[in-house]
């Protein structure tokens, strides 16, 4: 891999408002319902604080307050959508839990706000993301829902995007504290991130950049097993370039790069490719109906500037020697003809 080929990131991407058809769908399938609270609320902090970790760093995250006649309220409403999202809207756990620190970032694209609700009975707590409702950010948060190994929480409310907690240690932590432990088997950590690529590559999820990933990491019966979950799905569908949507081709990703090459021959990557290519089909023709819906919703759907759909389209036709992309004239469109050339049209080929 050479340099010139990475993947470097210029500027923050726009935001795009949620289309009516779009916010027909996610109603249909209980992904939009009214919310106590909205993103526009929490940004009446009067105060902030930076937050550190327990290391003492800077996490570029700042604990905020607000002004005591409105906090009370804001903690219930808060307290009332952790229900809504982990337990359907069941109140009965409500009186057992505090929200202990409400946290903001300004730094990302989505400005988000991070809760921490405790249980007053064991202290044992969870965190509930707010952000800006983002079209191409929903997305890929649906995406992932419907074709990952994983289901995503997440509920919406015109433009308030509510997320809950990804689990996981942060890829970029995974590299520096837990890659070279002696019990850890590299094979497996190098054949986790040959599917991830093909997973993101196949759905086009790009930035998967170490920071924007976890590891989820079980203990089996004779060796520890591992899986990559995506926690940020900020560029669904949004950049011109091909190799954004294939995270080999980011400088924070090189270790993972390097593991697959000296770990893996060509022969067990491309069995690993299609392994993940043949998981991707069965979720298409499951998830076929819903999919349908979600294509039908956002096919005339602005996601990126008309630019970068022109880029990704003529990319993709290139590297793939098909023209259809070149037909495409939204990023939804060139999504379907993504995921049938690479997943449907490749299996039916065998």
């Amino acid at each position: 891999m050479i340099e010139e080929q990475l993947n470097h990131i210029s500027k923050k991407k726009q935001i795009y408002a949620v289309s009516k058809s779009f916010k027909k769908y996610l109603k249909r399938y209980g992904r939009e319902i009214p919310l106590p609270l909205s993103y526009e609320t929490l940004k009446h902090f009067s105060n902030a604080i930076p937050y550190y970790d327990l290391q003492g760093r800077d996490t570029l995250w700042e604990t905020v307050f607000y002004n005591p006649t409105i906090t009370r309220e804001i903690h219930q409403a808060l307290i009332r959508i952790y229900s809504l999202i982990k337990a359907a809207g069941a109140n009965d756990a409500e009186d057992h839990l505090h929200v202990e620190r409400i946290d903001f970032c300004a730094f990302g694209n989505s400005q988000p706000f991070r809760v921490k609700v405790v249980n007053n009975y064991n202290d044992v707590y969870s965190y509930l993301y707010i952000k800006i409702a983002d079209a191409s950010r929903i997305l890929g948060l649906e995406l992932e829902h419907l074709l990952s190994p994983y289901s995503i929480n997440y509920l919406t409310d015109n433009n308030t995007l509510i997320e809950e907690h990804i689990a996981g240690v942060p890829g970029d932590m995974f590299i520096t504290d837990f890659l070279n432990r002696p019990n850890y088997n590299p094979k497996r950590i190098a054949k986790e991130f040959v599917k991830f690529n093909e997973r993101c590559f196949a759905r086009l999820l790009g930035d998967m950049r170490s920071y924007n990933f976890v590891f989820e990491i079980t203990p089996d019966f004779d060796d520890f097993q591992f899986c990559i979950r995506a926690i940020d799905f900020d560029q669904q569908s949004y950049e011109g370039r091909k190799n954004f949507y294939l995270p080999q081709f980011f400088k924070e990703n090189r270790v993972f790069v390097e593991l697959v090459l000296k770990h893996l021959n060509p022969e067990v990557i491309k069995q690993y490719q299609q392994e993940e290519r043949a998981q991707l089909f069965k979720r298409i023709k499951a998830q076929r109906h819903r999919l349908g819906d979600l294509k039908a919703s956002v096919d005339q759907d602005e996601l990126a500037p008309p630019e970068k759909v022109a880029q990704l389209a003529q990319e993709l036709a290139l590297y793939f020697g098909n023209n259809k992309f070149l037909s495409c004239r939204s990023m939804a469109e060139i999504l379907r003809v993504q995921l049938r050339e690479l997943v449907v049209i490749h299996l039916n080929k065998r």
